[in-house]
């Protein structure tokens, strides 16, 4: 079996950010105003008053200091809380594929390789904005990519099940190079006027490039040890928008066509589900927990991957050794645990191990285990 190197990552970020502040005085001021418009419904019972939020209560939940997203104005605005984007002419580039242009520019830098180089590309992701072409054929064109292309969806976990994906094709000869890129517009099925969740996502677009060892012009990236996927079903994350919605108009704007959950039953059923997978997967690679210089896990809530590196290493890390964007970026969805990985891995020495962890609705999650080449 040929040798898989990840030899280029890449990271977008948008320009527009928002702080907790600014989220909760919005969400606050539609608080005032949806309690005055139905002070009778509340009064009689029929209606149940919204509590306002803080900016304490969702550092302490969540870790999330601010998030980047990439409509600002309309997210803002009590009256909307909505990011404002305009449909675009079918003849210009989709917003997620230009996302994944400018991320995929800095993996090909870091690779030492051009777009055309390439042989397929890989778009994975929680949410895409239509269901055909593919965002990743529209990719591959704009990039001049010859070969082949297609969109995959694991919510959260879609970036590690894309790694495997990516590598498995070049273990197998049916591609030498793979782009793998991740595009989360979160903000688009986020319910700004949930208390519990307004908070927890921002948008971004990583992109990751595989290669055959042999042909890698990076020396130095990072050796694809071994992969490991798992999913089982569970309601308890879950966002039913789809094209069979315009079937049944009186519930085509129910809550449940944005992001919903059950974020405690989450915490309990997936943290350690994922830190026995880890483990396992440790364990089959004749590997141990001490071995390991770091671990960039899914950037979803603070408190999961403290539970989950506890199991994992037998006690709470230090930053050095789990990195955390969450308190910049928010939960970007599959991108989370790839921002990690882009930021933190440049000290790496030969040798030296991690693994890349992402979980999420699904249930899905998926564990890489990386080493240092060179």
């Amino acid at each position: 079996m040929k040798q898989v190197v990840v030899t280029g990552t890449g990271l977008f970020t948008p320009e527009h950010a928002i702080s907790n502040d600014e989220l909760v005085a919005s969400f606050n001021i539609y608080v005032e105003k949806f309690n005055a418009e139905n002070a009778a419904a509340i009064e009689s019972g029929e209606l149940e008053a919204l509590a306002p939020g803080s900016s304490e209560f969702i550092e302490k939940a969540s870790g999330i200091k601010s998030r980047y997203v990439i409509n600002k104005t309309g997210v803002l605005d009590p009256d909307i809380m909505v990011p404002q984007l305009d449909e675009r002419p079918n003849e210009e580039p989709s917003i997620q594929a230009e996302m994944a242009i400018k991320a995929t520019h800095q993996a090909l830098e870091e690779a030492g390789i051009e777009a055309s180089d390439i042989d397929a590309v890989i778009v994975a992701c929680s949410n895409l904005q239509r269901a055909y072409p593919a965002i990743s054929i529209e990719v591959q064109t704009l990039l001049g990519i010859e070969g082949f292309a297609f969109d995959m969806n694991v919510a959260c976990s879609s970036a590690t099940f894309g790694i495997q994906m990516a590598r498995d094709m070049v273990r197998s000869g049916s591609a030498k190079r793979v782009l793998m890129v991740n595009p989360e517009i979160c903000s688009g099925h986020l319910n700004f006027r949930e208390r519990d969740s307004h908070f927890i996502f921002g948008d971004v677009c990583t992109a990751v490039i595989l290669e055959d060892s042999d042909i890698a012009n990076n020396k130095s990236g990072f050796e694809v040890v071994d992969t490991r996927l798992y999913s089982e079903f569970s309601n308890n994350i879950r966002n039913n928008f789809g094209f069979l919605n315009r079937t049944a108009e009186h519930a085509r704007d129910d809550k449940d066509k944005l992001f919903i959950q059950n974020g405690r039953k989450v915490f309990r059923e997936v943290a350690p589900l994922v830190a026995k997978m880890i483990t396992e997967h440790l364990a089959d690679n004749n590997m141990q927990a001490d071995g390991l210089r770091r671990m960039w896990l899914h950037q979803a809530n603070r408190n999961m991957n403290e539970f989950i590196a506890k199991k994992v290493l037998g006690y709470v890390p230090e930053f050095d050794q789990q990195p955390t964007v969450l308190d910049e970026y928010a939960n970007t969805s599959s991108a989370g645990s790839i921002i990690a990985f882009h930021k933190y891995k440049q000290d790496f020495k030969a040798g030296e191990t991690g693994v890349i962890c992402s979980f999420g609705a699904g249930y899905s999650a998926g564990s890489v285990i990386v080493r240092r080449a060179g």
